[in-house]
């Protein structure tokens, strides 16, 4: 029997359209699992279909709003009408804004309160939302891995990302939360992770961490200063922790982040 074996399982990806989310769901498609892209906007649904089409057939894409539970609630039904059931989901879909950011010449006095909910509201309910909806349907069947996405953000103070901070360190709560409401609830085929990404070059923090000539920003060469690797992550280095949480070779871990970071989080600085 393969532990790791995860053909034809149904994956629902948020946030399948940008770079990490994207990235797993290739991955998965690679291994022979049902990924389900879910992104807000059509376009990049259909873009990403169709790209990801080259690895596998068994690619498909809905247009969902995770911050709406109307909308995710459609999904869900359009889903199970067609797949009949749902056993990964990964919470993929976060992100930041500018006013929800500290930036080099303002103090946490400046902070755009309104961004800031929309970041806690993408991060934090961009995942509870989904883990109600497709959990539900999940707990039909006493079956099903929910992977949320956390970040090394959430548990040290990392300047400036004061709003993205807050709503990753309620995903770690959030997660260890709910791995205990599941398997004491509705048993031990329910299970409840997460994984810790350290520094990954993305659309929304490459102007951070990147000058216009591909050199490091101060901020860039302080971080890998801070990483033993003395790299930046690569999206696919996150695929292997993905695998093994949404495998049965972790059919008895719950309630856990698995930290892919290049050693920062284990770094003191000296």
């Amino acid at each position: 029997m393969n532990l790791f074996d995860i053909s034809d399982k149904v994956a629902l990806v948020t946030g399948g359209g940008g770079a990490l989310g994207g990235s797993m769901a290739e991955y998965l498609l690679e291994n022979g699992a049902i990924a389900i892209i879910l992104h807000y906007k059509q376009k990049t649904v259909d873009e990403t279909v169709k790209r990801m089409s080259a690895i596998s057939k068994k690619v498909d894409g809905f247009v969902c709003d995770v911050t709406d539970q109307k909308s995710v609630e459609e999904v869900s039904n359009a889903i199970i009408d067609k797949y009949g059931r749902i056993d990964i989901l990964i919470n993929a879909a976060g992100g930041n804004m500018q006013g929800a950011t500290i930036g080099p010449n303002q103090s946490f006095f400046d902070v755009d309160l309104n961004d800031y909910r929309k970041v806690v509201d993408l991060n934090l309910f961009g995942s509870v939302i989904p883990s109600i909806v497709f959990g539900r349907e999940m707990v039909k069947n006493k079956k099903g891995v929910i992977v949320n996405i956390s970040s090394v953000a959430a548990d040290r103070a990392l300047t400036r990302v004061a709003g993205y901070s807050s709503s990753k360190a309620a995903i770690d709560n959030f997660t260890k939360w709910l791995s205990v409401e599941l398997a004491a609830k509705y048993g031990d085929g329910l299970r409840v992770n997460s994984i810790t990404p350290g520094f990954f070059i993305g659309n929304q923090n490459r102007d951070l961490l990147l000058k216009n000539d591909g050199t490091y920003t101060d901020r860039g060469n302080t971080i890998i200063q801070n990483t033993p690797m003395k790299r930046f992550g690569k999206a696919d280095e996150l695929n292997g922790a993905l695998h093994y949480l949404c495998s049965d070779a972790s059919k008895f871990v719950t309630g856990i982040t698995v930290t892919v970071d290049g050693g920062f989080s284990a770094f003191s600085g000296v």
